[in-house]
């Protein structure tokens, strides 16, 4: 498809495209030549008319363009969606870290230069999940050459909401909604994880069914759970929990406000063979916060608390409440921790940077009157890897700490 207008910016405003970050927001605009329709492919110039990038305008969004190329001479043609998709393919199938599982984000958006598609696989039910305009015109096309490349039995697509609203001006036009609304399997489907197996729910379950960007940390966690009583907070089905009872952990506690997301957890012990002698698992459904007030005040304390809570903070302006909640979180999770043990606590908040996570963990431990020494620092697993030039994408981060 060949340009139908040039996106001119406003003097001093062309940074952030010289270094190639994928999103240019309207405000940086200084005029529009031409008169592009939304989900048009536009060239973008600085303001002396130099050549800069390509990418897909939608002037309905903060985002007004998602720029997908700075070669002059690529065209946003079918081939070209059909390179990023095999190119994002290959570079998964060389990783030596997704050899033990069948569970795999093949396509993780801006970082695989497709702006708003995420394509997770659950043993061959792939997921694709839209958020912007660019990937829902260029969705035949990129269905269809993932189709070829991984040759799925099953394939859904779905919006992210919230995205989607953002993209279309507050409204979601009937026929998107229509179109990303496919069928999913009635039961949940059986994935490998290493050597634990788990069932997702493909048909109301979190994210796109199952965590896959905590895989190596549920592993990492685990080596510190050998005869351990440990607490799994938000534990949703279970995953951080048979990780830690596969580890050697004599006693786990799930606990989480779905009473459905437990009763998959239960489903899944008993896909794993249950619990070796020595050791209980126990599934509390329960507002995570208030079971942990309790706990405080009671005498039962854990080696291992984990607490991995779903995003505070959707946006800037969200910062500062998210931070009082991941200081209350955490804080309270340090009070029901023996001496000794160990803190893992995570944040999937992307404007909730690491630098500040430490802060709010440091100040949580202060106010609880514990000691806290970060071990290990963690992030998401390589399948949701991190563009250099957009380090938004990099949104999870955790801290195992040795609690004092």
């Amino acid at each position: 498809m060949l340009p139908t207008a040039t996106v001119v910016l406003k003097s001093g405003r062309d940074r952030s495209v010289r270094q190639r970050h994928p999103r240019l927001f309207a405000g940086a605009i200084k005029e529009i030549a031409g008169k592009p329709k939304d989900g048009d492919i536009v060239d973008v110039t600085n303001n002396n008319g130099e050549w800069l990038a390509r990418g897909v305008i939608n002037q309905q969004a903060q985002i007004a363009v998602r720029l997908l190329t700075w070669e002059r001479d690529e065209a946003i043609d079918e081939a070209f969606w059909r390179r990023r998709i095999h190119a994002a393919v290959a570079r998964r199938r060389r990783d030596p870290a997704l050899a033990h599982t069948d569970a795999i984000r093949w396509v993780f958006g801006e970082s695989d230069g497709l702006p708003g598609l995420i394509a997770d696989d659950y043993a061959g039910c792939l997921v694709l999940e839209i958020s912007t305009l660019a990937a829902w015109r260029a969705l035949p096309i990129l269905a269809d050459a993932l189709n070829e490349a991984l040759l799925p039995r099953h394939i859904v697509r779905r919006m992210d909401e919230e995205r989607l609203r953002h993209e279309f001006g507050g409204t979601i036009p009937r026929q998107v909604r229509e179109a990303l609304d496919d069928a999913v399997p009635a039961e949940p489907v059986e994935i490998r994880e290493r050597e634990l197996r788990f069932l997702v729910n493909l048909a109301g379950g979190q994210k796109t069914g199952f965590y896959l960007d905590q895989r190596d940390n549920r592993a990492r966690v685990a080596a510190y759970c050998k005869g351990a009583a440990v607490l799994n907070a938000f534990s949703y089905t279970g995953a951080f929990g048979l990780h830690a009872l596969a580890g050697g952990a004599a006693r786990v506690v799930n606990v989480d406000s779905s009473g459905e997301a437990l009763s998959l957890a239960e489903r899944n012990l008993a896909l794993n063979g249950g619990v070796r002698a020595g050791q209980r698992y126990e599934c509390v459904e329960a507002d995570v916060f208030d079971y942990l007030r309790a706990l405080r005040n009671s005498d039962e304390r854990f080696d291992v608390v984990i607490l991995d809570p779903p995003k505070f903070a959707h946006h800037t302006g969200q910062i500062e409440r998210a931070s009082r909640a991941y200081k209350d979180l955490n804080r309270v999770g340090l009070s029901v921790i023996r001496p000794g043990g160990i803190l893992a606590t995570f944040s999937c908040s992307g404007v909730v940077d690491a630098a500040l996570f430490q802060k709010i963990v440091f100040s949580a431990a202060l106010e609880a009157g514990r000691e806290a020494r970060v071990i290990e620092r963690l992030t998401q697993a390589s399948d949701h890897p991190v563009l250099l030039s957009f380090p938004e994408a990099e949104y999870l981060k955790g801290l195992i700490c040795r609690i004092e």
